[in-house]
Order: C-alpha cells, then structure tokens, then sequence
C-alpha cells in the first residue's frame, strides 16, 4: 500500500500538533486541514503547506483517514461523515458524548470496515509502554491526575476531561469488567464537577482509586501498581517508571539494582524504564497509520474507549449523586 492519505478535522490548540506530525510520520502523506474558524485553518494550512478545506466534506474521496479534534460534542456527527464513506477514524477522547453514540458509531466503524480508534494518548506513555515487558496482574492502583486550571476542556467534568485517561488505564491494566463504584465529585469553578474521586472494584477483586482534579496549583500525573510480585510507580509527566519485583520473581537480576528486602530475607530487583524524548503524539498517529497499513487492530479499540466511557459516565453520576452501583 502506498502511503495513507491523511488529514485533520479541528485544528485548534491539540489539532495542529496532529497535522505537524502527520507531515513527519514516514507512512503519511498529509492532505489537508478543516476547522471551523476559516482564517486559523488556512494559517495551519499555510504553515504547512497543505490545502484548508471549508467543509469537512470536502475531503471524501480525497483521504484515506483522519483525526476528529473537535469539541466532544461534535465527535459522533464528524466521525460518522468519514466512517460512513470507510475512512479510518482516529477520535480524541472520550470517543463521543455519551455511551448511545459511542455504541452507534462503533457500529458504523464495523458496518463499513474503517478502524476506529480513540485518542487515550496515555498508552503511549513510555512509562506504560515499559510495562509490556513485564507479566502486570494488579491487586491495586492508585492514580492522581492533578492539572492547574485551564477554561479550555471545561466543556465536559473532570471524569471525562481528565480521569478517563486512567480509567481507560485501569481497565486497560487489570483487563476485568468494573463490579463496584464508589465516587464523589464537586464543581468549584466550572458548571461541571472540578474534582472527582472514584473508587473501582473489579469483578477479579482488583481495586483501582483514582483521583482528578482540574483545579490544583501544581499538576501531577503518577500511576502506582499494586502486585503479588512487586510494585511499579510511574510518574506519566515525566515518562518513568520505578519497578520493583521480588528477585525470585524476575528469574535473577536482569541487570538491576538489587537490595534486600529489611528483614524478610528477600531481595528487591529495581528498575527504571521510559525514555522522556519520546514524543506520545507522534507514536500514536504511527500506530494509527501502522494499523491501516497492515489492517490490524489498532492500539485503543472503540469497545475499549466505550468501556471507558461507559464507566466515566457512572463515576460521573455516582459522583453527584452519592449512590453506589
């Protein structure tokens, strides 16, 4: 297969990254840009060299796939024009406003044979991608997400903003469904809840406790892994991972620093993984142009994001209501 044709839909502050690396990445050829706002279309347009469409129709037949980076809101009516025409989709999360259209549009994604993939950039982390090496059963997560306050993304609660990168971790991670959640969310600042606080229990017994908030004065990003054979802490900002497994678990040192365990009699192996230059971005548009090219599945599937959605949704509502499902 020749190069894919691809193109962006939303140019704004996250959009025109999507188009510079997609000018870069080896197996695109970047076609063009639509947005909304026709003069900051044609300035991105200009600055790369490419055509600014007017409608995002205007591309049919022109493209082979795209990414959606408009308002969540709009995602199901964009992503339906391309998947319905059999052009591959990548969607900024969470996949769509709400768990009916996520549903319909995998649908739709299916019924034409287009990939549907979904922006959970975090597992491009090379703190998550480090995992891969290593045989992850978590018994316990605890994550904090904190970030300072930024009127942009306000459009939709903390849960979906910014907790549903860890959701999606979580189940991403513990690969069972969800049988109990506990939560609570406020609105500080925002029409929508500001802070949020989520408790989930596994149907495997895992438990997963995870933190949001839009309105902190230092941002924070860290994940940390509870497990039979060790403990894994990784701070997602700066793309590192600490692990630490019991040596008899690792089949020797494998080249780390190993230390005993107090007085238990065991030794601790410890590793650092994740490389900070690795660009998130770039590796999940090559991921994405890497499945249409060999028509694989790609990294995130929309179950997977509707999986995600799905429970964004209940914390969303247990949140403020104080129920427990």
């Amino acid at each position: 297969m020749n190069k894919i044709r691809t193109a962006v839909i939303g140019v704004g502050h996250l959009g025109r990254h999507h188009a510079r690396w997609y000018k870069s990445i080896k197996d695109s050829e970047l076609v063009g840009v639509y947005d909304s706002d026709p003069e900051k279309c044609r300035q991105v347009a200009g600055d790369l060299g490419i055509i600014a469409f007017a409608a995002p129709t205007d591309l049919l037949g022109k493209v082979d796939a795209v990414s959606v980076v408009v308002p969540t809101g709009q995602h199901f009516e964009v992503a339906g024009i391309f998947l319905r025409e059999r052009i591959h989709c990548l969607v900024e999360k969470p996949i769509t406003a709400t768990v009916k259209q996520a549903e319909e549009l995998i649908t739709i994604a299916t019924g034409n044979r287009a990939i549907l993939t979904v922006g959970h950039i975090e597992r491009f982390n090379p703190a998550i991608q480090a995992l891969k090496k290593y045989q992850i059963s978590p018994r316990f997560i605890e994550a904090h997400r904190l970030a300072v306050f930024d009127p942009r993304g306000t459009d939709v609660a903390v849960v979906l903003d910014l907790m549903i990168h860890d959701i999606d971790l979580a189940l991403h991670l513990v690969k069972s469904s969800v049988k109990r959640i506990e939560a609570s969310a406020i609105a500080v600042i925002s029409d929508t809840a500001d802070i949020a606080n989520a408790r989930l229990t596994f149907e495997n017994g895992a438990v997963a406790n995870l933190t949001a908030s839009r309105i902190s004065l230092h941002a924070m990003r860290k994940l940390r892994i509870f497990q039979k054979s060790g403990y894994f802490s990784l701070d997602l900002a700066e793309r590192q991972a600490d692990i630490y497994q019991l040596a008899d678990k690792v089949g020797g040192d494998d080249g780390g620093m190993r230390f005993p365990l107090g007085k238990s009699g065991r030794d601790i192996v410890y590793h650092k993984a994740g490389n900070k230059d690795d660009d998130m971005l770039c590796q999940e548009l090559t991921a994405f142009v890497k499945a249409i090219k060999e028509n694989s599945l790609p990294e995130v599937t929309g179950a997977e994001a509707l999986e995600a959605l799905r429970v964004a949704v209940e914390i969303e509502k247990v949140g403020l209501t104080g129920a427990i499902v």
